[in-house]
């Protein structure tokens, strides 16, 4: 019977992989590149639905949301053209999440001062508060996720993912750390 590779039991994602081998083993196709960004992906949606179910959701934010309101936290105001870039969203969806934010106080756009065709975004007394209220819970997830995980290999994995967004990015990697 086939396996899902979304399953949560480790075992049932080890013999779906197996599955995948067997079925489609007779291609030229690259497998470990296959299970590799199919474990990404899963990686990604599990710690995303979690953080979204048990931190986001109870303060009243969108993973979305919560990305804006971080990156205006870290790096101050922006234009929308550059924060809709910087949270990797497209400007239409940033559109109407800033309208959820502004609704709820916690941001605020203003006509740029040197550019009257573009829109400044900043944080609001609020979404200070919110974003420095929710991100060490935020944290702490993060903490738990990579607790089987090494400092060494909490780095090295940092690393590996930023080489493989790079690639998917068509991006040059600088800055090697």
């Amino acid at each position: 019977m086939p396996r899902p590779l979304s399953d949560q039991d480790a075992e049932v994602v080890l013999e779906a992989e197996r599955d995948i081998r067997t079925r489609l083993g007779d291609r030229p196709l690259d497998f470990d590149a296959l299970l590799a960004v199919s474990n990404v992906y899963r990686a990604a949606n599990a710690m995303r639905n979690r953080m979204e179910r048990e931190v986001l959701g109870q303060a009243g934010l969108s993973w979305g949301g919560f990305t804006i309101l971080f990156v205006l936290w870290v790096w101050g105001n922006r234009d929308t053209g550059t924060l809709a870039k910087e949270c990797g969203l497209a400007k239409g969806t940033l559109s109407g999440m800033l309208a959820t934010l502004e609704r709820g106080g916690l941001v605020s756009r203003t006509r740029h001062p040197d550019d009257g065709r573009k829109v400044l975004v900043g944080l609001q007394s609020a979404g200070l508060a919110k974003i420095e209220g929710i991100f060490p819970i935020f944290n702490q997830y993060e903490a738990k996720f990579t607790a089987d995980l090494s400092s060494d290999e909490r780095r090295q994995l940092a690393r590996l993912l930023r080489k493989v967004t790079a690639n998917a990015d068509e991006v040059e990697l600088v800055g090697e750390r």
